[in-house]
């Protein structure tokens, strides 16, 4: 059932198809994804002697193809569509040895090509540069391992005066990256396919556009793909934020004001509306910064807290007749009006066995309510 599934490319440098006694081996897989952290990554492996090295290791710790920071491209079929799920490096190998025959396990765990943008602190000077040529020329340094960068402008672009102020990296690129994405709400992620070997670096706002994925449907009919869900909603994670800047441009002092998100709608009534006065108000620091820099990092702050609806469960990927993924949109329904409709794909866990394929999900969006009044099937 397993092979039936998924395939595994694994190797130094160009990964290569594994061959049949390590796939016939894997006993698990998993695989979390979320929209703005790494993609992990675990394969469980069932492993023995062999007559001829078994008196010196067993066959996989002496093989290559289970050592660490080897790269491992999992691709899975579903509905007869290829899909890759991990593009990634091992970090990390558990032997659990044990007495009795055939109960020996290896597990192999990795996160995805970020890893190789973490290795390295540096201190780097990006004069007369903003965020976006930075992002470009960083993610240009890992070109070789087949990363596509796919950079969003953002809302201000603001050319640094060499004389006046010069932006420095201290840190990873892979810090360095987030923390630029970080002050407008961004998010940065490494998304493998559409082809092995191929990943898109995403740096821009979470994409809450585009075709809706296929309902996740809650109930007992066959329609019916996921069973049960739990519902959350935040009362206290919608804020709004005030502040002055003085600009360093014009030399004078500016209110910075920033209280709806600016993100695509999903909910027919946002708790940042509803809640009226009952919304938190934070300040922000917007020393050294320009109006329109300013505004720009309030508005991200304003977007990223906005998500306060959150929704977990599981489905069976047969059911469910394809690959539910994160960072886009999915509809929802079978829980009434309050909750049904349309939501962020915030992360998916998937979880691999013989004998099944399962999906654990989360989902957000700024309110309750539907805007639509059905979600595609």
């Amino acid at each position: 059932m397993l092979g039936s599934y998924a395939s595994v490319l694994i190797g130094k440098g160009v990964p290569l198809p594994a061959p049949a006694e390590f796939t016939n081996a894997i006993t698990g897989l998993e695989v979390q994804v979320s929209d703005d952290g790494r993609t992990g990554f675990q394969m469980n492996l069932a492993m023995g002697r062999s007559p001829v090295v078994g008196a010196l290791d067993y066959d996989f710790l002496l093989s290559p193809l289970t050592a660490p920071f080897n790269r491992v491209i999992l691709t899975v079929l579903v509905g007869g569509l290829p899909q890759v799920l991990v593009d990634g490096i091992v970090t990390d190998r558990q032997v659990n040895a044990s007495s009795q025959a055939g109960q020996s396990t290896l597990t192999l765990t990795g996160e995805d090509l970020t890893v190789k943008m973490d290795l390295e602190e540096r201190v780097v000077e990006h004069p007369a540069q903003n965020e976006m040529l930075i992002v470009l020329k960083i993610l240009g340094q890992y070109a070789a391992l087949g990363v596509a960068p796919f950079v969003v402008p953002p809302p201000s672009l603001d050319f640094p005066n060499p004389l006046e102020r010069i932006p420095v990296q201290r840190g990873t690129d892979l810090s360095y990256l987030r923390t630029m994405a970080s002050r407008f709400g961004y998010v940065f992620y490494m998304d493998p396919g559409p082809v092995p070997g191929i990943n898109k670096a995403y740096w821009g706002p979470p994409i809450r556009g585009g075709v809706p994925q296929p309902a996740i449907t809650v109930g007992n009919d066959a329609h019916a793909n996921c069973s049960s869900v739990n519902i959350q909603y935040n009362g206290l994670g919608p804020i709004k934020v005030n502040g002055q800047v003085k600009d360093r441009q014009l030399d004078v002092d500016l209110p910075v004001v920033a209280f709806a998100p600016l993100r695509f709608p999903l909910a027919a009534l946002p708790s940042w509306l509803v809640q009226g006065g009952d919304v938190k108000t934070q300040i922000i620091d917007t020393s050294g910064l320009t109006y329109a820099q300013a505004f720009a990092r309030a508005q991200g702050m304003v977007d990223a807290a906005a998500d306060n609806v959150t929704v977990t469960g599981q489905i069976d990927v047969a059911r469910y007749g394809g690959v539910l993924r994160p960072r886009g949109v999915v509809g929802l329904r079978g829980v009434g009006y309050m909750h049904d409709g349309l939501y962020y794909v915030k992360s998916v866990s998937h979880s691999l066995e013989p004998g099944g394929y399962t999906q654990s999900f989360t989902l957000e969006r700024e309110g309750v309510g539907s805007t639509t009044p059905v979600v595609v099937p």
